[in-house]
């Protein structure tokens, strides 16, 4: 019985997956940590103190919640993105 025919791929297999969904595999679990990471780093600090700090005064609360998530976001996007790349065998990294 061969078994390379159908839609059974590997678990490290992702070539078969469509492309949107290799990009919320990355964006929804960095979505999730810039959550978590903006709760836990807004109850601890207040962000009137830290943008006063950056020289920003100017800033209300809601844009400092708003940044510091999308801040988190791109971090963690980053962070899982580059991990989803270098997973990769070298043999299949082109460039």
């Amino acid at each position: 019985m061969d078994t390379t025919q159908g839609n059974h791929h590997s678990a490290g297999d992702e070539s078969g997956l469509p492309t949107i969904q290799r990009v919320i595999s990355v964006l929804w679990p960095s979505f999730i940590v810039a959550g978590i990471a903006t709760i836990i780093t807004f109850t601890v600090f207040d962000p009137l103190q830290i943008a006063a700090c950056m020289g920003e005064p100017g800033v209300t609360r809601l844009g400092a919640y708003s940044t510091g998530f999308f801040l988190f976001w791109v971090f963690a996007a980053a962070s899982s993105g580059l991990t989803c790349y270098f997973r990769k065998p070298t043999d299949t990294i082109d460039g």
